[in-house]
């Protein structure tokens, strides 16, 4: 139960393509998390003194990995309000082979550079992880311009965070923790808990691979390379851990949504190509960019889907304050 009210939240319209993009199947989801809270933020208050309220699920980030239940409830939701919505998750991945040792070579000196980057310092459960990065996703007129998007995930997951992402209609979104915590959410304190071996930590990928992402591990390591704050222990493994993945690649030259060149570990599925970009040199992440590899029925083949930059990432005190 609540134990102090929460703030309202906007209502933004329903989209109103049947066959989205990859991209927008994302931003879709936020949209219609932001929905169901706000009706039941509204039926709880219609409730008489004294009832149980109902527990509210969780607005998710763009995109830490929605449990099946989540993605269930937003597309029934989508239904009873008349909108049909297309699987974001797409086909299962052909077979494929294990990655060159060109790639892995590569994987290994990424993980050895996440490995020795420094761990934040005395980080608090009160805390939050302000990620900065400026993204565009492909939409039924094309690529979206590039804006800025800022998100503000709490340490722990118990506390209220925030995402500001105007040009998506998210205008300081307050984002609230769904509990109990599920061993797949993104949180800085769930992740120190992981695996520090590649072995144990490619079974972590495949189980929440087969919860979440229905059955495809590199997802999984997407989403927690582009929006969350990895310790550099849990974060080599996870590198090393990608490199045992079948079909992974290597992208010599690769450019994020900033326009820095990079290196890219890449996985190709249901005829897109999704790239993490590192930098060259340190090795650092960089951003992602996803492109079409076939034709579909809403772009062409070649066509870019999606392109982010990480511009900023750092450990601040409060919900909407910046570094």
């Amino acid at each position: 139960m609540k134990s102090e009210a929460e703030p309202d939240f906007p209502t933004f319209p329903p989209p109103s393509e049947r066959d989205l993009p990859p991209g927008r199947h994302l931003l879709l989801k936020e949209h219609l998390m932001t929905e169901i809270r706000q009706s039941e933020a509204q039926t709880s208050g219609a409730q008489t003194s004294g009832a149980p309220g109902t527990r509210e699920p969780a607005q998710r980030r763009r995109k830490q990995w929605l449990r099946p239940a989540l993605v269930a409830g937003a597309v029934a939701a989508a239904v009873a309000a008349g909108v049909l919505v297309a699987s974001p998750f797409g086909s299962e991945s052909a077979q494929a082979g294990p990655p060159s040792k060109e790639t892995v070579k590569m994987l290994e000196a990424i993980a050895d550079a996440a490995k020795r980057s420094p761990a934040p310092k005395n980080v608090r459960d009160d805390q939050f992880v302000y990620i900065k990065s400026k993204v565009a996703y492909s939409s039924d007129e094309g690529l979206d311009p590039l804006h800025q998007r800022e998100h503000w995930q709490s340490v722990d997951g118990r506390h209220t965070g925030l995402l500001h992402e105007p040009r998506n209609d998210h205008d300081n979104v307050p984002m609230k923790p769904e509990l109990p915590l599920s061993s797949s959410d993104s949180n800085y304190r769930n992740l120190e808990k992981l695996p520090t071996d590649p072995v144990n930590m490619l079974d972590w990928l495949n189980k929440v691979a087969d919860e979440d992402s229905n059955g495809k591990p590199f997802v999984v390591v997407g989403d927690i390379t582009r929006e969350a704050l990895m310790p550099p222990e849990q974060a080599a493994a996870l590198y090393l851990a990608a490199a045992k993945i079948p079909g992974v690649k290597l992208v010599d030259d690769a450019v994020d949504a900033a326009g820095r060149h990079g290196v890219a570990i890449a996985h190709e599925d249901d005829g897109e190509r999704t790239e993490l970009i590192f930098d060259k040199k340190t090795k650092a992440y960089l951003g992602e960019r996803t492109v079409l590899t076939e034709d579909k029925p809403y772009a062409e083949e070649g066509e870019l889907m999606a392109s982010t930059a990480v511009l900023e990432r750092k450990v601040v005190d409060k919900a909407g304050q910046r570094p």
